[in-house]
Parts: C-alpha cells; sequence; structure tokens
C-alpha cells in the first residue's frame, strides 16, 4: 500500500512540474527607439533593465530607421538592429522611445507608424500593453508629446500603461527632473548629467512596470488557449468576419473561358486580381504612380475577393476550410522595387485574422513588370477544405 501511494505521488509531482514547465513561457518586451544623440538611448536602457529585473522577461532594444539615411547617429545607436513594423506583432509588449520634436513624437517615429495600417486593419496590435518615454532638450512639450503618441497606440487598441507617481518618492528635488505622470522623459539640456540618475529610476520602474503587465496579459492568454482548447470549442468564421466589421465582396465572375476556382483532392485553387465594384482599386506600377499605401489596399482588396470565392467553393460554408496553404503575391512594380512582402502582409494579416491558425501560410512574393488590366496586385491562393 505504501509503495503504491508513493508512486501515485510521484506522478503527480512529475505532472505537475510538466505543466509548471508549459505555463511559464517566457514574456517578450520590446524597447523601441529613435535617438540621435543617444539620450533617449540611455533612457531605453533604463526602461530594459527594469523589463529584465521581472522575472521570466526578456528586453529586445532596437531603433526606428532613420528618414534621412545620411544623418549622423550615436555610435552605440547606429550599432542597434533596425525594426520593421511586422515584427512588432512578434512581442507580448512594447516600450516606445523618442526625442521631443516640437511637443510631438520625431518624424521618424511617425513615419515608421505610417506603415501599420495592415497591422490596424487586422487588429494585430490590440490589447498588447504599451508605454512611452522620451527625451526632451528644453523640457517644454514632454507631457504633450506623451499624449500625441499615446493617440497612435490608442487607434491601434493597445493597453496603455502610465507611470502615475511611482517611484517619485526617490527623485532629487534640489535638481530640475524630468518625471511626468504618463512616463519616463529627461530634461536633456538641463545642467548636470543627462539622463540624471532620478530620471534613470524612474525609468527602470516603468520598465518594470510594463513587464509586470505584459507578462500578466500573456498568462491571461495562455489561459484562454487551455480552456479553448481542452473544451475543443470550434470557431465559426462568419461570427469572425461579423466582430471584425469584414465584409466580403460578390465574388468576382470569370471574364474569360476559365472558372473561377478549381478543387483538386481538398485542395482549392484561386487567383484574383484588385478588382472592386467592377472596376480595379488603385490600377498602375508601385513605385511609380501608385504608392505603398494604395498598394496594400489593393492587396486587402484582392484578399477579401480570394476569400469570397473560397466562400462559393465551400459550397457557402467558410467553416469547412482545413488550413490555407500557399499565399503567393504578384505585383506590378518598377524594375528597382523591393518591398514586396510588406505590400503582401495585408494579405496574410487578413488571412491570419479571418481563419486563426487554419490561417497561417506558405507565402512568395514575385515582382512582374506588369499584370492583368493594369491591376497592382495579384494573388495565387491554394487552401484545403473538407
Amino acid at each position: 500500500m505504501k509503495k503504491q501511494l508513493l508512486v501515485l505521488l510521484i506522478a503527480i509531482f512529475i505532472g505537475f512540474g510538466a505543466h509548471a514547465q508549459t505555463k511559464s513561457s517566457e514574456t517578450n518586451v520590446l524597447v523601441l527607439i529613435y535617438s540621435q544623440n543617444g539620450g533617449t538611448y540611455k533612457m531605453a536602457k533604463a526602461i530594459a533593465e527594469g523589463i529584465q529585473e521581472y522575472p521570466n522577461t526578456k528586453a529586445t532594444l532596437k531603433r526606428v530607421p532613420s528618414i534621412n539615411t545620411k544623418e549622423k547617429l550615436n555610435a552605440e545607436v547606429e550599432k542597434l538592429p533596425v525594426a520593421t513594423i511586422e515584427e512588432l506583432a512578434n512581442y507580448d509588449g512594447i516600450a516606445f522611445g523618442s526625442p521631443v520634436h516640437f511637443a510631438n513624437i520625431s518624424a521618424d517615429m511617425n513615419y515608421f507608424f505610417s506603415q501599420s495600417i495592415p497591422l490596424w486593419t487586422s487588429r494585430t496590435l490590440e490589447g498588447k500593453p504599451a508605454t512611452v518615454f522620451m527625451s526632451a532638450g528644453s523640457g517644454a512639450g514632454k507631457e504633450a508629446a506623451i499624449l500625441s503618441f499615446w493617440n497612435i497606440l490608442a487607434s491601434h487598441g493597445m493597453v496603455i500603461v502610465p507611470t502615475g507617481i511611482r517611484g517619485t518618492a526617490t527623485l532629487d528635488k534640489t535638481v530640475p527632473q524630468g518625471n511626468t505622470p504618463f512616463g519616463a522623459t529627461s530634461l536633456a539640456g538641463s545642467t548636470g548629467t543627462r539622463p540624471s540618475q532620478s530620471e534613470l529610476n524612474l525609468a527602470k520602474e516603468q520598465g518594470k512596470d510594463l513587464a509586470r503587465v505584459a507578462s500578466g496579459l500573456k498568462n491571461t492568454e495562455n489561459i484562454k488557449s487551455v480552456k479553448t482548447t481542452s473544451a475543443e470549442t470550434k470557431s465559426d468564421i462568419n461570427k469572425t468576419l461579423k466582430d471584425n466589421n469584414i465584409v466580403l465582396p460578390e465574388a468576382p465572375k470569370p471574364v474569360g473561358n476559365y472558372v473561377p476556382f478549381t478543387i483538386s483532392d481538398h485542395k482549392v485553387y484561386i487567383n484574383q486580381v484588385a478588382l472592386k465594384e467592377g472596376k480595379i482599386l488603385n490600377p498602375g506600377k508601385v513605385g511609380a504612380t501608385v504608392t505603398e499605401d494604395q498598394a496594400k489596399e489593393a492587396t486587402y482588396q484582392t484578399m477579401l475577393n480570394v476569400i469570397a470565392v473560397l466562400k462559393e467553393a465551400c459550397g457557402g460554408d467558410l467553416n469547412k476550410v482545413k488550413q490555407c496553404v500557399q499565399l503567393t503575391g504578384y505585383f506590378n512594380t518598377t524594375p528597382e522595387y523591393t518591398q514586396h512582402a510588406g505590400l503582401m502582409n495585408s494579405a496574410s494579416n487578413l488571412t491570419a485574422l479571418v481563419f486563426g491558425e487554419k490561417g497561417k501560410h506558405a507565402r512568395a512574393t514575385i515582382g512582374a513588370a506588369s499584370l492583368p488590366i493594369n491591376s497592382a496586385v495579384e494573388i495565387q491562393a491554394i487552401f484545403e477544405i473538407e
């Protein structure tokens, strides 16, 4: 009897340990900055230090690309890896740092976010925690600049983490400090060493608090995922479309001796261009007459057409889709154009949003000298259905 009890206890402890290991996945937080002279970079290092003090949390420090490629950056800042807008989706939380430019964020950081329309339309950043810290030469306009940044984050549905009065009890009040209730700042143009030790301490506390929120939200999502998996609930594509205000167009009709789709061995093969209400949306050549934002809009419309045709192939029930196997994007571009992958993300993000795990796919992007009826994009798709 004792031996049996011992075996049972060992089995319970082993099972508990395995469950604990599964639950303790690392929280990844990005510290993303623009910094020319290094002041914001020093604040970023303190933010990252605070993040990594929180248990089981990793901080990654990167910079946004400079609009002026000839701009001279601080030597340490220059060494930082450059982030892409698409990779923001890969982190559990993000701390954004920028100098104050005329009571606003830097033009470089603003331009970086101007490329985030696909993330916004697919609600990729929704629910991710974010915080903002800044460096101001005169100290003027720092709070207005943080609040202006909050407008961007709120538009993406991010969870904003302010500082409140955290850490202010230890401030050195004998010299001016850059503390605000919205985020840590540095009075870069003030006397003494800047950022001051007090400003760095506030930044560290801000990083630690972001890590705490990111870790808590990540664990909540993990619990939701486990519950969904254990209950083996089946997602309803129609509900997903409705919840995200996605209206599928009428499936385009063939204009030649071909069919809108073919099915072979449970695979559906579809090709579509950027047709909207009988006309090509944003026709022309990317890099010449079509801007990147217009090309992304056309790509999104093309993928809507693909899904509309797919619905017909499924007999009107998109829940029959088992997997998006492959997407191939063809783009009508100038010869020197190289950012095809960024354009194709509009289609990939929409597919992942609509079909969830079933929407994860292999992908190719190809530049073309021209495309049918002057469309800026054509998408070839392969889906597996029941």
